[in-house]
């Protein structure tokens, strides 16, 4: 029997305000882990429109993506599960301080890249530094290059 392989689809929001990203301790696999606002593609949603939601879920504030910052395979090495994760840069518009966070979602923080460094042993995954990395770089597409075809 041949099973049907299936990436995970994931979307990303890379903010950062004053050298400073924006990011969010949530807890994965029974540890304390950060990460960017991040999660998965819903059935039906386009990626413009996941990204801003999981923003919003996960940090209460409202996020106006501007660009692509990249797309991403990456393999969990323990899982063995491939995710794609599809970036954006942008920022947010306004905080909603009576929004509540995600489950998983313990706060949100503000770091700049030396501190993420120092936590690199933290990070969810290493899509989190490389994403920052590459908005650091000026990686920035056009949103025009996404299209929903219904």
């Amino acid at each position: 029997m041949n099973m049907i392989w299936t990436p995970r689809m994931t979307v990303a929001a890379i903010i950062e305000r004053d050298g400073r990203f924006l990011l969010v301790q949530e807890r994965a696999d029974g540890k304390r882990v950060y990460n960017q606002p991040a999660g998965h593609l819903e059935d039906g949603e386009s990626l413009l429109d996941a990204v801003v939601r999981e923003t919003l879920e996960e940090t209460a504030r409202d996020f106006s993506p501007a660009s692509l910052t990249g797309i991403y395979r990456w393999r969990h090495p323990q899982r063995q599960v491939t995710y794609m994760r599809v970036a954006f840069a942008g920022e947010v518009v306004s905080h909603r301080q009576d929004y509540a966070l995600d489950q998983d979602i313990e706060q949100t923080v503000w770091m700049d890249r030396n501190e993420i460094v120092q936590r690199q042993d933290e990070l969810r995954s290493p899509l989190v530094l490389r994403c920052i990395d590459d908005y650091l770089a000026g990686a920035a597409c056009p949103l025009t290059l996404l299209a929903d075809i219904e």
